[in-house]
């Protein structure tokens, strides 16, 4: 484990590894931003947990890889704005319309920190888990190099599928008709 703290913000941050990141190899890894209700509560509102999950076990099986952990609960509006935008949900508004609600964009995420975590931790290549096109985007104007990217679709079940379907047209997620079919 090992931790960061983002000099312009002061969020610390936190990258975990498994086995042997070998420097000019094709290393597999996840940026996820924090998700107390998903990550820790178990929450089926989100696809947050199942992820985690998913990636740590995709990392496992291939013998080793890495989770960049960023402090951006809320796609970035901290915990307590998450709290109050899941009341707006309650209420019928969907999670950017929730958020856009509270005054805030529908993504305030930054992944400037990325680059000098996997600097450090000597990653050069990457093949990264993820659905989000805005990570790719951030990884390529920070310059990293994304080799691949591994889609994580998971964790769909009735309570969430208004949510994903949310995020796929809303923030253009990438998701297959499949991630939406009846189970």
């Amino acid at each position: 484990m090992h931790g960061f703290e983002d000099s312009e913000t002061g969020k610390e941050h936190v990258a975990l590894t498994y086995g042997e990141l070998a420097k000019d190899e094709v290393v597999l890894g996840r940026i996820h931003s924090e998700c107390l209700t998903g990550d820790a509560l178990f929450s089926l509102r989100c696809d947050c947990g199942f992820q985690l999950e998913t990636a740590m076990k995709n990392i496992t099986e291939a013998g080793s890889g890495f989770i960049l952990y960023l402090r951006q609960e809320g796609r970035g509006i901290g915990l307590l704005n998450k709290i109050r935008a899941y009341n707006l949900q309650d209420s019928g508004a969907n999670t950017v319309e929730a958020n856009e609600k509270l005054g805030f964009a529908a993504d305030l995420r930054n992944y400037a920190m990325c680059k000098p975590m996997l600097a450090h931790l000597g990653i050069n290549k990457v093949k990264l888990m993820t659905n989000n096109p805005k990570k790719l985007a951030a990884m390529e104007e920070y310059g990293v190099n994304v080799v691949a990217r591994q889609p994580l679709q998971v964790g769909k079940n009735m309570h969430n599928e208004h949510y994903l379907k949310t995020k796929a047209d809303k923030l253009g997620h990438m998701m297959t008709e499949e991630h939406f079919k009846e189970d």
